[in-house]
């Protein structure tokens, strides 16, 4: 039988990563912003906590004229969803966007290259065209043995086609150049190394030439397949979560229950050094703006993110050692708010449910 949907081969895919805090939501919504308009693109995302708040974030800043399609793997690095939970997310989100692009978000302590290995199987070959993928690096951080001495930061960094200085405002002197030595140390010098602020790249950053002529004379020779990230395979493959991959062991994500009469779901996640700390509340939980901004600017946190229904409007939240920064949002569903940290005060929730409006 002929099906009327015709397959979907060949679409342009980047992962965008980079460590906790570096931009790549903003850098994801500033390649949304240059989109040409007769496009559709799908995003998949993971996140650290099971919660889901970057997903909302995006989609919160979207209409459907945009086309933009969005599906979130919460809960845990990316190497746990590489397996199944990961590849049904994908199927899904492809076969209802059709995509003209896709661009895949990995958690900021997730391992990279287990997803690059999943999309470089036989499975997603004619499906996917892997174009450059994109890591974006704050070069202050290169002085800081918690990032320089982490596994996933400098994963993240051997994967990369390109590596984006973002927040190139804040450098010092000579920081630039010490993430161009350090880049070339870890990945080979290669590997471009750019300069931005506020995730502002361009769509030219996205595909390869070379990848695209790879693609054409693979469709017509399926004989011998060489991944094009052959020259990082000289790292270790790390799969610290295996049991993930089944699905008789996968509980249900918290993202995904149903809310509970009394308004708030919570979920706890650790690893990579770190712990997460998540709560959805629902759309009757309303928040004291006023009281919600002092208090975030006293959280000792590494990063939280956030899409809150407040006595204001709808605001997006994110924290980062840079400080915070508010965007009104056009709309959600329900309150989100994900806490990152290598240690989390039990004290911090007591605090956050005391900004909600009582009745």
């Amino acid at each position: 039988m002929r099906s009327d949907n015709p397959p979907i081969l060949g679409v342009p895919t980047n992962i965008i990563t980079g460590f906790l805090g570096v931009g790549k939501t903003s850098a994801i919504l500033n390649l949304i912003k240059s989109k040409p308009k007769n496009e559709r693109w799908a995003i998949l995302v993971n996140e650290f906590g099971e919660v889901g708040v970057d997903g909302c974030l995006v989609q919160s800043q979207q209409d459907q004229s945009q086309q933009v399609f969005i599906r979130e793997v919460p809960g845990g690095c990316m190497c746990c969803a590489a397996g199944l939970p990961m590849q049904v997310a994908l199927n899904q989100l492809l076969l209802k966007a059709k995509p003209d692009r896709l661009l895949i978000e990995p958690t900021g302590l997730g391992h990279p290259k287990e997803v690059l290995q999943v999309l470089s199987t036989d499975h997603y070959r004619d499906v996917l065209l892997l174009q450059n993928n994109i890591t974006l690096v704050d070069a202050r951080h290169l002085v800081d043995p918690r990032y320089t001495n982490h596994e996933t930061f400098n994963q993240q960094i051997a994967i990369a086609d390109i590596v984006v200085g973002n927040k190139q405002d804040l450098y010092q002197a000579k920081e630039a150049e010490t993430l161009k030595n350090y880049v070339a140390g870890i990945a080979g010098s290669k590997t471009q190394v750019i300069f931005t602020e506020q995730g502002a790249i361009s769509l030219d950053l996205l595909d390869n030439p070379k990848h695209l002529e790879q693609s054409m004379y693979d469709h017509h020779d399926h004989h011998d397949h060489h991944d094009h990230h052959d020259h990082h395979d000289h790292h270790d493959h790390h799969d610290h979560h295996d049991h993930h991959d089944h699905p008789t062991d996968m509980k249900p994500l918290v993202s995904e229950m149903p809310m509970p009469d009394c308004g708030v779901l919570k979920a706890v996640n650790t690893g990579e050094g770190f712990c997460s700390v998540g709560w959805r509340f629902s759309a009757f939980k309303i928040f004291l703006r006023e009281k919600l901004l002092l208090l975030c600017s006293t959280l000792p946190i590494e990063r939280m993110k956030a899409v809150l229904i407040t006595d204001q409007g709808v605001f997006g939240y994110n924290l980062t050692s840079d400080g915070l920064t508010e965007t009104a949002l056009l709309e959600c569903a329900e309150s989100r708010i994900e806490i990152i940290a290598e240690k989390i005060d039990e004290s911090i929730e007591t605090q956050l449910l005391s900004c909600i409006k009582q009745d």
